[in-house]
């Protein structure tokens, strides 16, 4: 990754939008909850305020994450078909000749066995490549190589 910011393709789009609407619903929750007292109460209600008050705060800090990173998507435009970035549909060829089309995301999804995460080494290794590049990169199972073969 370049710094500038990377396109998302649709499924991750549409998770992150989905983790901010429940994020937003979750903090809205949690901040009815707050109250503003002059009594002092006991250190319970105390300590209970300062974790609801922690937890908007951590709410509010994941919510200003993906609202900037949908909107620095929808400046970067589409996924690049010249070179792999996040969002790119990608054929790589590994070292023992097969082949494999997966999709970079920024978001895992468990059932998602096509999709490599732009932070995995598989990933990381891809993300700016060209067709017909060799890329060697690391696995806990050792070095391993693979050949860009196409994107879309």
């Amino acid at each position: 990754m370049n710094g500038e910011p990377e396109p998302i393709g649709p499924e991750a789009r549409r998770a992150l939008a989905q983790e901010l609407g429940d994020l937003q619903a979750e903090r809205e929750s949690v901040a009815e909850t707050l109250h503003v007292t002059d009594s002092a109460g006991d250190r319970a209600d105390q300590a209970d305020e300062l974790q609801r008050a922690s937890e908007v705060a951590r709410l509010d800090t994941r919510i200003a994450e993906i609202a900037t990173r949908l909107h620095q998507a929808d400046i970067a435009g589409r996924p690049r078909t010249d070179a792999v970035g996040v969002g790119s549909t990608v054929t790589v060829r590994f070292a023992d000749g097969t082949t494999e089309t997966v999709r970079i995301g920024e978001v895992a999804r468990e059932l998602a066995r096509t999709s490599v995460t732009a932070d995995s080494p598989l990933g990381r290794a891809i993300l700016g490549r060209r067709p017909g590049e060799t890329v060697h990169y690391e696995t806990p199972g050792g070095s391993a190589s693979a050949t860009v073969e196409s994107i879309s």
